[in-house]
């Protein structure tokens, strides 16, 4: 069976603002407090999971947590009706407010790890929600996104579902965003990187929070059982965390055979890829491809230019066929296909370093042979770009087929969730907007319609 990689976004929430809620991610601070727009916010990433779709790629949708979170708000000391707990936070303590109404569950690739149905001893895709314990915002996240994984991924013949590590500083735990599976093809066993930047005797970052740690990579290697000799585990070097690189993906991405990174991403970097290169190469295994690493030096790409363009958090996208205008479920490109295209962020056009890295990657010996770029500019400036809002899910005929089908985008679900967007989402959004006791109504209706939209019902609490 032809396995291939496929991605599920994260659906913008009508509550996206520009708070400033991440320490270490310099998008976020530098366009604090600044006017967002959740229409065209949410019309971005959906534009881009249709454009993934026009690319011939399997493409799936991730409904947004329910927005504000009073449950939260009530624990941290506010009561009384929803309108007044909102009044009361937004008075005396703006900021807990700000957390509560977060729409950072976009982000998908934080949701969760996952390992491929291939590398699990127990043939089923494993899922473990992240905790994301490092900030508030994003921690209270957690029951949710473990809930809706539930709800999309439900069969428990295909599908397996670990709790989240426990909520302690030891097992700070980021999803996706610091895990890469490298495969020669997606119908076989892969590697898992696994990155961490705390929990060794190793130098830790002294500006910005590491997010990941070593004790949370080991655990997740316990969880899913897969085999030591298919799993490495690099620390980020320190120097780039506190130069803003808070997940691995903001310096390096991966797909299938292909590495490309910075020259600066790891500890002792030349022996994170040896390792990589032996454990490729070790008997056993039908990897019928050589593993190819592209390094981009500081002279080639400053890591300042690469957390700015977020170039490394771009895309990779396997293509064996031109670009379909209409293209129809058989239509889907070869998940195993030599040619890669890179989907950058437009950001990288307004950098001349970036686009000149871009060519130098082109031009190189590796599989990219072409690039296009997507507006994802209201998500960039919260600190997010294109391989942020997706969770990658390598999945067989199978396994595709017991995934919920009202999650995978077609035409028809484009179209629905394009009409659903242009009603219920506000032009515009402040933080004193926050305090409206007209916003959680609107998003409640929204969020009540979208699981009509998506088959879901009674996904959210205020449904029950």
């Amino acid at each position: 069976m032809l396995y291939r990689e496929v991605n599920f976004d994260g659906l913008i929430g009508p509550s996206h603002n520009y708070a400033g809620l991440s320490p270490g991610n310099i998008a976020s601070g530098q366009h604090k407090g600044e006017i967002a727009s959740p229409r065209q916010a949410a019309l971005q990433g959906l534009e881009k999971m249709w454009q993934l779709v026009q690319l011939g790629q399997v493409q799936g949708v991730l409904p947004p947590a329910p927005r504000p979170d009073i449950e939260t708000l009530q624990r941290l000391g506010f009561s009384g009706p929803t309108p007044v707990v909102i009044g009361q936070a937004y008075r005396q303590a703006p900021h807990l407010l700000a957390s509560c109404y977060s729409a950072s569950t976009m982000w998908a690739a934080n949701a969760a790890t996952v390992s491929a149905s291939k590398d699990c001893p127990d043939g089923r895709v494993h899922f473990t929600p992240a905790n994301l314990i490092t900030t508030l915002h994003r921690s209270i996240e957690t029951n949710y996104s473990a809930a809706m994984l539930k709800r999309i991924f439900s069969d428990p013949a295909h599908f397996c579902h670990h709790s989240p590590l426990p909520c302690q500083t030891d097992y700070a735990d980021e999803g996706a965003a610091n895990h890469t599976r490298l495969c020669s093809s997606h119908s076989q066993p892969g590697i898992t990187l696994l990155v961490y930047g705390r929990g060794s005797d190793n130098p830790v970052p002294k500006r910005y929070p590491a997010r990941q740690t070593l004790a949370a990579c080991e655990a997740l290697v316990r969880q899913h059982q897969l085999p030591a000799a298919n799993v490495v585990i690099a620390q980020q070097n320190p120097t780039v965390i506190d130069q803003g690189v808070f997940h691995h993906d903001v310096i390096g991405v991966g797909h299938r055979n292909f590495l490309m990174l910075h020259q600066e991403s790891f500890l002792n970097q030349p022996r994170v890829l040896q390792q990589l290169q032996q454990q490729w190469q070790q008997p056993g295994y039908a990897r019928d491809k050589p593993l190819i690493i592209t390094e981009f030096s500081e002279d080639i790409l400053s890591v300042r230019e690469a957390v700015s363009s977020y170039l490394f958090n771009s895309q990779l996208i396997s293509l064996s066929q031109p670009v379909l205008s209409n293209p129809s479920p058989d239509d889907a490109q070869s998940p195993d296909a030599d040619q890669m295209l890179l989907l950058a962020p437009t950001n990288c056009q307004a950098s001349d370093a970036a686009l000149k890295a871009i060519d130098w990657l082109i031009a190189g010996d590796n599989p990219v042979s072409a690039v296009e770029y997507i507006d994802l500019t209201q998500s960039m400036n919260n600190g997010g770009g294109p391989a942020c809002l997706r969770l990658r899910v390598p999945l067989s005929p199978t396994e595709l087929n017991a995934v919920h089908p009202g999650a995978m985008l077609d035409f028809t679900l484009y179209n629905r969730l394009k009409i659903w967007i242009n009603k219920h989402y506000r032009e515009q959004l402040t933080a004193d907007d926050l305090a409206d006791p007209c916003l959680p109504v609107e998003i409640q209706a929204a969020l009540d319609e979208l699981t009509e939209i998506l088959e879901l019902p009674g996904l959210y609490p205020f449904q029950v």
